[in-house]
Formats: C-alpha cells, structure tokens, sequence
C-alpha cells in the first residue's frame, strides 16, 4: 500500500495547528529564575579545608583547566622524642571554566570531599580571563551548594557504619581493668 501524495503536509500543519492554539510556556528569565533540577551541574565550589593537595583532580582533567601549586611545610613533632612530619600547603588553586566541559571528573576522583557542584550558573563575563576563577571566587560557590538528599528511611545502613557500630559496641563490650569492680569477677 502506496502513502497518499501529501499525507506528510498534512500530518505536519496538524502539529502545527495543535501547537498554535496551546499557551505557550516562555519563562521571563530575568525577572523570574528558572527551577533548576537537584543535580544541576553549574559552577564547581572548593571546600579549601577539605583539600590535601593530592593533585587528582587535576590529573585527571581531561581539560587540563584546573591549576595547582603547592608547597611543603614541616609541623614538629607532636610528641617528645618523635619525628618531625611534612605536609602539603595549598597556594593556588584556580579553575578555568572557558575550557571545563563540566564533566564532573574531577569531583568524583577527589578522596577528600573538597570539590561540589553547585546549582549557581550567572558567572557569565565580557572578557574571557575573568573566567579562571581562583580558590578565593570557588570557596564563595561553596555557599551556593545544596545540602546531600535525605537518605530513604526504607534504605539499609551504609556498610561504612554498620562496621563502625559494630567496632564500637564490641569495644564497648570489652572488659576494661580500670572500672571497679573488675577484680571481683576474676
């Protein structure tokens, strides 16, 4: 069975007409501001605190627009007689978000939790350098960045925590010689 000439034009300008007469749903951006998903992917936020120096994130850019500079201080000793530690210091840290593909890879490698994503999408600039943002612009994101959903009620214990209880309550179970008492049962 042959298509009737003209069945396409016809099915076409009935999108058309169906589409005409619905109201349309142009939102005013300006003036009102758009309900964005929970897991909007607009601006990377820096918990600077969090930050080890690690330098995974930018290893595994596959940008290469995440800088880092660094360098090492040494913290004494904390107990007499022990050895003195070294530990990285973070001094630059920046962003450039005119070459980020906001991928997300640098977020999900950080072992530290110093990197989130944050819903905040206005940073739009005239010049393009003003798009490297550096650590004191990303901790100013940080405000912006959503709480974690609450965990389903229904949902069983991270295995995390269920090994930390059961640490603790075995712990907790053992006999200790400084509580009275204790020389009684032997």
């Amino acid at each position: 069975m042959a298509p009737v000439p003209g069945s396409g034009l016809a099915k076409g300008l009935a999108v058309t007409l169906r589409t005409m007469t619905r109201k349309t749903v142009t939102e005013q951006y300006p003036d009102a501001q758009p309900e964005l998903p929970p897991r909007t992917r607009g601006v990377i936020g820096l918990f600077e605190e969090n930050c080890t120096v690690c330098m995974l994130c930018a290893r595994e850019c596959p940008d290469w627009c995440i800088y880092i500079d660094s360098h090492k201080e040494t913290v004494p000793a904390a107990t007499p007689g022990g050895r003195d530690r070294s530990r990285n210091v973070l001094d630059r840290f920046a962003i450039d978000f005119s070459l980020c593909m906001y991928c997300g890879i640098c977020i999900e490698v950080c072992p530290f939790d110093a990197l989130f994503w944050s819903p905040e999408f206005e940073y739009a600039e005239t010049d393009i350098r003003e798009l490297t943002h550096e650590r004191d612009k990303l901790r100013e994101w940080m405000w912006t960045v959503p709480a974690p959903p609450v965990l389903d009620p229904g949902a069983e214990e991270p295995k995390e925590l269920a090994a930390a209880r059961k640490a603790a309550d075995k712990l907790a179970a053992q006999p200790r010689p400084d509580q009275p008492g204790q020389e009684d049962q032997e």
